[in-house]
């Protein structure tokens, strides 16, 4: 499974660096450290945080959120597979974006939840890169 930095978990949640890291010193993401020493966060942990984070109300810092070329950096916080279709929801700081998909292309990007990828919104279709 995937782990992220602080660094990295705080850009997915749209915050900063501080305020992830003082997320993870009062116990709300659990953390655990690599061979250098670095804090990360397990990637199901995080997605998990990420949802219950946007169902709060938002972060505790005021964010600017742009969608730049219409693209959102976030983190797969759920993979529904069917026969042919499957479902894929990415939350991007405070926005939650869902895309329909075939399930080739969910295994073809290997997504699963925990994992890193870029939702790109074009009128009503949002298609996933996997980062």
């Amino acid at each position: 499974m995937q782990s992220y930095t602080i660094g990295q978990a705080a850009r997915l949640l749209g915050v900063s660096p501080d305020t992830a890291r003082r997320w993870a010193d009062a116990g709300r993401v659990a953390t655990h450290r690599d061979q250098g020493g670095r804090r990360l966060i397990d990637g199901r942990d995080l997605a998990a945080f990420s949802v219950e984070l946007a169902k709060g109300g938002g972060a505790e810092e005021e964010a600017s959120f742009t969608s730049v070329r219409n693209a959102f950096p976030g983190i797969v916080t759920a993979v529904k597979l069917g026969d042919v279709a499957a479902q894929v929801e990415i939350q991007a700081g405070p926005h939650r974006l869902v895309s329909l998909l075939t399930r080739e292309a969910v295994e073809e990007l290997g997504l699963e939840v925990g994992m890193e990828a870029t939702a790109r919104v074009k009128s009503t279709n949002v298609h996933i890169d996997r980062a």
